[in-house]
């Protein structure tokens, strides 16, 4: 949620994305915003009582995406084309952009490009307003799980480029607790709805096992 930044983090990467006040989407991010500051992510990412999955997803994916957007925003300055020629989460994972549209094979390019590439896609899917609807009475697709899941699967790699290319300037920024609470956020509500595949976090899995037993410890 936003005010994990506070104010400091105001520069984003890309536009952020607002739900519209006054809708039923903006009523539910502000209840997530309220559990969330009670401090139990377990509780904050559980689907509140009688409330739609597909309308929980979608709040919580744009929030995601604007979190994502700040945090990437803190550190584009060291994430250049020279300094991340590919997109890679350490060197056992390397990142190749398509998406199935303008880009049909998949392309080796290097992480700024591939982030840029990544996030402008994710926006555009985002407004579209017969994919992500935020008006009342607009049904969202059947298949709607499922483009929420490739765009969760594809916000980690930003996450985990981060954190494997860009953590040192990321404690040198004095981000380091923002980039750990959002992360852990992320990570509690992929596993809440089992949205993203075990395989697929495998760069940062000792990083997750970490932050979840530290939770399951305090409970």
């Amino acid at each position: 949620m936003e005010f994990l930044f506070g104010s400091r983090s105001s520069k984003t990467f890309k536009p952020k994305k607002n739900i519209p006040e006054g809708t039923h989407q903006y009523d539910l991010m502000k209840h997530a915003a309220a559990t969330l500051g009670s401090g139990n992510l377990r509780n904050a990412v559980a689907l509140p009582d009688g409330e739609d999955l597909n309308e929980w997803v979608a709040v919580n994916t744009v929030d995601f995406f604007n979190q994502i957007n700040m945090l990437y925003g803190t550190i584009t300055e060291f994430c250049t084309e020279e300094s991340c020629v590919i997109m890679s989460a350490g060197p056992k994972y390397e990142y190749h952009w398509a998406d199935g549209l303008t880009v049909k094979k998949p392309i080796k390019c290097s992480a700024p490009k591939y982030i840029d590439y990544l996030m402008t896609w994710v926006q555009d899917q985002l407004d579209d307003e017969t994919l992500f609807p935020s008006k009342i009475g607009i049904p969202f697709p059947k298949n709607f799980l499922s483009i929420a899941k490739t765009i969760l699967k594809r916000l980690f790699r930003v996450y985990a480029h981060i954190y494997h290319q860009h953590f040192s300037e990321v404690v040198t920024l004095g981000e380091e607790a923002h980039l750990n609470t959002s992360f852990k956020h992320f990570i509690f509500f992929v596993q809440e709805f089992n949205l993203i595949d075990r395989r697929e976090l495998a760069p940062l899995q000792e990083l997750i096992d970490k932050l979840t037993a530290k939770d399951e410890r305090q409970i």
